[in-house]
């Protein structure tokens, strides 16, 4: 009863709020998670509706969207919604669980939000080395 690979690639849709002050949030979140790691396809279906695949050896739903709300980005708390997501963060925690795979094995959340951020040019770092910063 072994995992196939295609098992191990999830497919789900994640919903956002749609009074929020970034009208286009599934938009904004797929160009966030655009180049992390274990994200196989990001479609975005409305401007409140994100369709996304990923490798769950790698990321758990759970994670990605903790992720995204850290981001400034709300979902959509309606009762089916966390009903689906309770559903799935259980069922994934027990797969990844049952393949020997813990929460401190794949990257945190935080740092694969840090690894994108510190990948982008955006002009914030000071690249002179760390003795010159204290005489500036």
């Amino acid at each position: 009863m072994g995992e196939t690979p295609h098992d191990l690639v999830k497919h789900r849709d994640i919903h956002f709020v749609e009074l929020h002050p970034d009208p286009n949030q599934a938009e904004t979140a797929s160009h966030l998670l655009a180049d992390i790691e274990g994200i196989v396809s990001v479609t975005i279906v409305s401007a409140t509706h994100l369709r996304i695949t990923y490798q769950l050896m790698q990321l758990s739903l759970e994670q990605i969207e903790h992720g995204l709300t850290a981001m400034g980005l709300h979902l959509d708390n309606r009762l089916l919604y966390r009903l689906m997501r309770a559903l799935y963060y259980y069922t994934e925690d027990t797969e990844r669980a049952n393949l020997g795979c813990t929460q401190t094995d794949s990257k945190c959340t935080r740092q694969i939000f840090a690894d994108r951020y510190q990948r982008l040019d955006h002009g914030l770092r000071d690249h002179r080395p760390e003795h010159w910063r204290k005489y500036l």
